[in-house]
C-alpha cells in the first residue's frame, strides 16, 4: 500500500488492474493499525489478458477511469499507489541462500536480514525475468535450523530458504508505463494472491495450513501457506473469462449474452436444474428469441470448473499436500469473481480428493 497526503492526513492506494475490470481502493489506518476502507472506484478493463498489457492506450484508459471514480467517491486526489500483479508470466522457485557476518558475537539486527534479502534479489535470472518478491521462509543460524525469527541471536553464518516470485520484465514494465501514463507513482508491485491473502486469511489458518485461491477473470491465483510461512505460489492461465467463452461457444450466442447467462443462470451442479427449465435471450437483428436450457448451461460450467479445479488440486499436490507436515488443516479459501458462482458441489468433491474443507470468501 502507498502512502498520499491530503490535509496531514495519510491514506492508502491499491490498485487492481485485472483482466476484467480495473479497481482502485482507499483506506486510511485506524486506531489498531487495521485500514479503513475510505472507497473505491472501478472500471471495465480494457487492453489486458491474463495479467499482461496487450493494448498500452485503452490500460491506461481504464486505470484513468477507476482512478478518477476513486477520487469522485472520496473527494480525494490520488497519487501513489501500490500495484497488485499476477498473469500467466508470474513464476514461483524455492532458493537457499547466506551471508557471514564479520563479528559473530553481536547479535542479527534486521540490517543482517535485508543484507541477505538484497543478496538474493541480485541473484541472474533467465533473459528477461525479474525478481518481484523475495520472501523468507525458515533460517539457519550457525547450522541451527527452523528458526523463524533470528534477530537478536549470536552467530556467523546467517542461511535462509526463500520463495521467490518472479516475472517477465517486459510485463512488468509495461504495467509500469500505463500506471505512470495514467499520471501515477507506482510505489510497489505486489503479487496478488498475497494480497488477497492478508485481506481474507487469519493468521490461525496461515498457521494450520491453507490455500488461498483467487478465481479472476483471466487467471486463477494459489498461494499455500504453512507455520505461517508463504510456501508455494502458482497462477493458472484460467479463469471465469473461459467459462464465458465455453458457453458462448456451446450455446452459439453473443459474448456479452453469454456472460450474463454465467451471472444471473449459472450453476457447476446440472443436477440442480429440470430438464425443461429454460431461459430466452434477444435474438439477433430481430431474429426470434434463442431459448437456452438452465441445464445445459450448467452442463457447460461444470465441465469448466472442474477443470480449473483439478488445476488447483494439481497445484496442491505438487506443493507436497500428501506429507503430513504439509497438511493444510485450515484447508482452500476460495476467492475472486469466478469463485461467486454456484460451485458449491462441485468444489466439495474436488476439495475431498485432498482431504480438504473449503469455504467461499
Amino acid at each position: 500500500m502507498t502512502n498520499n497526503d491530503m490535509k496531514n492526513k495519510q491514506y492508502y492506494v491499491g490498485l487492481d488492474i485485472g483482466t476484467t475490470k480495473i479497481v482502485a481502493m482507499i483506506g486510511e489506518k485506524n486506531e489498531f493499525g487495521k485500514i479503513r476502507i475510505l472507497g473505491y472506484g472501478q472500471s471495465k478493463s480494457e487492453g489486458i489478458n491474463k495479467g499482461v498489457v496487450h493494448n498500452i492506450t485503452k490500460t491506461i484508459q481504464s486505470i484513468l477511469q477507476a482512478i478518477k471514480d476513486a477520487q469522485d467517491r472520496t473527494g480525494l486526489i490520488i497519487k501513489d499507489v501500490e500495484v497488485g500483479i499476477a498473469g500467466q508470466h508470474i513464476l514461483s522457485m524455492q532458493h537457499s541462500d547466506y551471508i557471514t557476518r564479520s563479528n559473530p558475537e553481536q547479535v542479527i539486527d534486521e540490517e543482517d536480514i535485508q543484507k541477505l534479502i538484497n543478496q538474493v534479489y541480485s541473484l541472474g535470472m533467465q533473459p528477461g525475468q525479474e525478481i518481484i518478491h523475495v520472501l523468507p521462509q525458515e533460517y539457519k543460524v550457525d547450522g541451527q535450523a527452523e528458526i523463524k525469527e533470528p534477530i537478536g541471536m549470536e552467530g556467523s553464518r546467517l542461511e535462509a530458504s526463500f520463495h521467490l516470485v518472479i516475472g517477465q520484465m517486459s510485463s512488468i514494465r509495461n504495467i509500469g508505463r500505463c500506471v505512470k501514463s495514467a499520471g501515477l507513482n507506482l510505489v510497489k508491485l505486489t503479487l496478488e494472491p498475497l494480497a488477497s491473502a492478508e485481506s481474507v486469511l487469519s493468521e490461525e489458518e496461515k498457521e494450520a495450513g491453507v490455500a488461498l485461491v483467487d478465481i479472476g477473470g483471466g487467471t486463477t491465483d494459489v498461494a499455500i501457506f504453512k507455520d505461517g510461512i508463504i510456501r508455494h505460489t502458482a497462477v493458472i492461465p484460467m479463469g471465469g473469462n473461459v467459462i464465458t467463452d465455453d458457453i458462448k461457444e456451446g450455446c452459439a450466442i453473443l459474448g456479452k449474452y453469454a456472460e450474463l447467462l454465467k451471472v444471473r443462470f449459472g450453476s457447476a451442479w446440472p443436477g440442480e436444474n429440470k430438464e425443461n427449465e429454460m431461459v430466452a435471450i434477444p435474438g439477433i437483428k430481430g431474429k426470434e428469441p434463442k431459448e437456452i436450457s438452465v441445464k445445459n448451461l450448467s452442463k457447460i460450467i461444470y465441465a469448466r470448473m472442474v477443470n480449473i479445479l483439478e488445476a488447483i488440486n494439481n497445484v496442491i499436490k505438487n506443493y507436497g499436500h500428501d506429507e503430513q507436515k504439509k497438511k493444510l488443516f485450515a484447508g482452500i479459501v476460495l476467492t475472486g469473481g469466478g469463485s461467486q458462482t454456484q460451485t458449491h458441489q462441485t468444489t466439495c468433491r474436488i476439495c475431498y480428493r485432498n482431504g480438504c474443507a473449503h469455504r467461499l470468501s
